[in-house]
């Protein structure tokens, strides 16, 4: 088995996670630790005893032994490190949300399409959780019936003293916005992912509570309209009394299912056989392993599900179940809501077709692959 050397750029939130998870990948060693804060660096160089680290991620790109990054700084830096990573020659895998702005997303594609023979994810874990990839199958597989809705309701709570800890938090030109493209993100790529795609979006959003801490959004909803034909709603705040419930509901002429923190809710089938068999499926695959010490319980289990299948897929010379053109997706959906609150239109997403394919051959790859 080749061995591969790694180095996790961003030794923040969720650096550590990526340090945990290439250490349970076979034959991964993650050699340096990089954060432009010295001693974020140099307190995760000792807890997971790494070899080397720098405040410069360039200083990793010029080592030659170095196979692979991942990217865990702010949203507004990710354009700029990937695409020197992928010049440099080397792998990447880059945290949510892949960028801040448009311009970004399009700079690294590009950039990745000069260097198509590197692997290049974006991470969405939850696309690797059990429950969600059931829900996906049965969705695939017509049990829901004609598909009416699929909706997300996303409640969590910041407080002004997160927005103020990191100058990045709460930015347009640094986070691209805030409650949309951090906390809601991984459940809008979610209900994206589970539906197909989506198409168009009609939202707005609103400062309520973090007036004075942050120029962009706390509070925010969206009409929604799904490539298949259905429609949806977003409704989104971090201004809540509740810590952490992303919720989503599925509609069909067949069946209706609501999921909240990956845990069934209600599961409802005209066939009542098929209900208790989805019913104890869902159970079934409810994931009860932690994500350890130190780790925030929302981010679920999956970060090393999602590394060790980038780090197969370097191996293995193919693309990542997550590509970076699919993790755009969502990107371009939370910016579709910006800009339609912006000009009180209702928005078509452009990264439709390209979502559309990457789901396509990430399809017939798990059919080859079972």
């Amino acid at each position: 088995m080749k061995a591969i050397t790694s180095a996790v750029i961003g030794c923040g939130v969720i650096g550590p996670d990526h340090f945990k998870a290439y250490a349970k990948c076979e034959n991964v060693k993650v050699k340096w630790a990089c954060d432009c804060v010295e001693n974020k660096a140099v307190i995760l160089k000792d807890r997971f005893a790494i070899e080397k680290h720098t405040t410069d991620y360039r200083d990793i790109l010029h080592d030659p032994e170095v196979d692979c990054v991942s990217v865990c700084t702010d949203h507004g830096s990710h354009a700029s490190i990937v695409c020197d990573s992928l010049k440099a020659g080397k792998h990447v895998l880059c945290e949510k949300a892949l960028s801040s702005s448009r311009n970004g997303l399009a700079e690294m594609l590009a950039t990745h399409a000069g260097r198509s023979d590197l692997v290049f994810s974006g991470v969405f874990q939850h696309r690797f959780d059990p429950v969600y990839r059931y829900i996906k199958y049965l969705l695939e597989e017509g049990r829901f019936g004609t598909l009416l809705t699929v909706s997300l309701q996303m409640m969590c709570f910041r407080s002004d003293r997160y927005y103020i800890a990191d100058d990045w938090r709460g930015t347009w030109e640094r986070e691209g916005g805030a409650l949309l493209i951090n906390q809601s993100i991984h459940f809008i790529d979610m209900i994206g992912w589970l539906s197909g795609g989506i198409a168009a979006v009609n939202g707005a959003w609103a400062n309520l509570s973090h007036k004075d801490v942050m120029e962009t959004e706390d509070t925010a909803v969206a009409a929604i309209e799904y490539e298949c034909g259905a429609l949806g709603t977003i409704e989104a705040t971090s201004s809540s009394n509740i810590d952490w419930e992303p919720t989503i509901t599925v509609r069909g002429t067949e069946g209706s299912l609501d999921i909240r923190n990956a845990r069934p809710l209600r599961v409802c089938f005209k066939d009542r056989e098929q209900e208790r068999e989805i019913t104890s499926e869902l159970d079934r695959r409810i994931d009860g392993s932690s994500v350890g010490p130190q780790s925030k319980s929302y981010y679920g289990p999956s970060h090393p599900s999602q590394i060790a299948d980038f780090i197969d897929a370097i191996r293995e010379n193919r693309p990542p179940f997550v590509t970076a053109r699919s993790a755009c997706h969502a990107v371009d959906v939370v910016l579709s809501i910006y800009d339609s609150f912006s000009s009180g239109k209702r928005v078509v997403i452009d990264s439709l077709k390209m979502f559309r394919d990457e789901e396509e051959r990430a399809r017939v790859v798990e059919e080859r692959d079972k």
